[in-house]
């Protein structure tokens, strides 16, 4: 059984930072694609940032250049370092792992942005 545990959520000020983590509890982490999503209220999940197996990312144009996503193989863990945060960032983020045919989500971290 896969499970994925996000922490690190929180509320936040515009402009400040929070680094959600994402704890995998599945073997042969290192091959697997990981994706961070997010849920604003009232809206549809989107796909905020992935990393590769080779660490290679990718970003929605929303939050290029704010977010940076990482891995660490040793810990079976993904992060997602969230800069210069804007109200419009406020949701529930999810961590995502793809092992076919079965798609595997946490239970989500909020992040509000507010003054």
């Amino acid at each position: 059984q896969v499970q994925l545990v996000e922490s690190g959520g929180g509320l936040v000020q515009p402009g400040g930072s929070l680094r959600l983590s994402c704890a995998a509890s599945i073997n042969n982490f290192r091959v697997y694609a990981m994706r961070w999503y997010r849920q604003a209220p009232g809206k549809q999940r989107v796909l905020v940032a992935t990393i590769s197996s080779s660490g290679s990312t990718n970003y929605a144009d929303s939050v290029k250049g704010r977010f940076t996503i990482s891995r660490d193989n040793a810990k079976n863990t993904v992060y997602l370092q969230m800069n210069s945060l804007k109200p419009e960032d406020t949701a529930v983020y999810y961590c995502n792992l793809v092992r076919s045919p079965y798609d595997y989500w946490g239970q989500g971290t909020q992040v509000t942005v507010s003054s």
